[in-house]
């Protein structure tokens, strides 16, 4: 008999889009194999579906907050039913761009410099600190945000407006802009799937580059890398997968430049929808939808 799934889609975070279709994919998907399947929103109502439907699994289909940095996955712990991708702790610190970037920076893993800015100093004094620690431009982004939302690249011109229009997060990263190729690594489990490049018709690969269509993002696969720099970048994003302590599949985000890979950050639920690019490269190392995602089902009875 094929497993009951209960699906955990949609949420409050900015990415509720986001997090429906990749639900609504899986659950199709699941339900064209034979599976038992039920969508649940993470509200009041989700005790009562678990109850009624008892499934066997959670696939956690949410992305942004609450739905990948340890909050929900503190909830479902209480139920005692494996649920997919990382678990409390591991999702609280990929969620948390300042503590993963610790991480990398102390195993000695590159990552652009940066620092933390909470809207306590004067404009001129921010604008001294980035001149002396960073340069322009810089790259403006909330701590614990996904799919590249409300990240801006910035000149002094329209920094200051960039940091007003995210005020409502208490405090926010300045980083070192690194130019540069896009190239994405998905790791499963302990195997190095595969990378994708990325060349966005935008300025850069941001939310609008990711999710619309009509941005005509173009996906490169297989990444042209000599076979030793492919294989180095691959060896990084596992690298930065077991750091963490992350379960299931994770997608490493990287900046390639002047011969180096600088690790942007590591995404614990990657998107499962028909832009996502885990399926993509998962299909070109000859790994259909369904076995991507019964391996994810699967690798959720792991958890430790």
């Amino acid at each position: 008999m094929k497993k009951k799934v209960l699906i955990l889609s949609g949420g409050i975070s900015k990415e509720r889009l986001i997090s429906l279709d990749t639900g609504l994919q899986v659950a199709k998907e699941l339900k064209k194999n034979g599976y038992k399947v039920k969508i649940s929103e993470p509200d009041k109502n989700l005790e009562i579906n678990i109850k009624i439907f008892k499934p066997n699994v959670i696939f956690n289909a949410l992305h942004g907050q609450f739905g990948e940095d340890g909050y929900i996955q503190t909830i479902l712990e209480q139920f005692n039913i494996p649920y997919t991708h990382s678990g409390v702790i591991p999702s609280s610190i990929a969620m948390d761009k300042e503590i993963s970037k610790k991480l990398f920076i102390k195993n000695k893993i590159k990552t652009p410099k940066f620092f933390s800015y909470s809207y306590n100093l004067k404009n001129s004094e921010l604008i001294n600190k980035i001149n002396r620690k960073l340069k322009f431009p810089v790259v403006v982004k909330p701590f614990n945000e996904g799919s590249s939302v409300n990240v801006y690249i910035c000149n002094k011109k329209n920094l200051i407006k960039a940091l007003n229009s995210i005020k409502n997060y208490k405090k926010v990263m300045i980083e070192q802009f690194i130019s540069g190729r896009e190239i994405q690594v998905a790791i499963m489990g302990n195997k190095k799937l595969g990378a994708i490049e990325l060349k966005p018709k935008r300025k850069f690969y941001d939310y609008q580059a990711k999710y619309d269509t009509k941005a005509k993002t173009q996906h490169l696969i297989p990444v042209d890398l000599p076979k030793k720099k492919l294989n180095h970048v691959l060896n990084i994003a596992l690298k930065a997968h077991k750091v963490i302590g992350c379960n299931g599949v994770t997608r490493s985000d990287f900046k390639f430049y002047n011969g180096k890979f600088y690790l942007l950050e590591i995404n614990t639920q990657p998107g499962m929808t028909k832009l996502s690019l885990v399926p993509e490269i998962a299909s070109y190392q000859g790994i259909s939808f369904i076995k991507l995602i019964e391996w994810i089902l699967k690798d959720a009875f792991t958890k430790k």
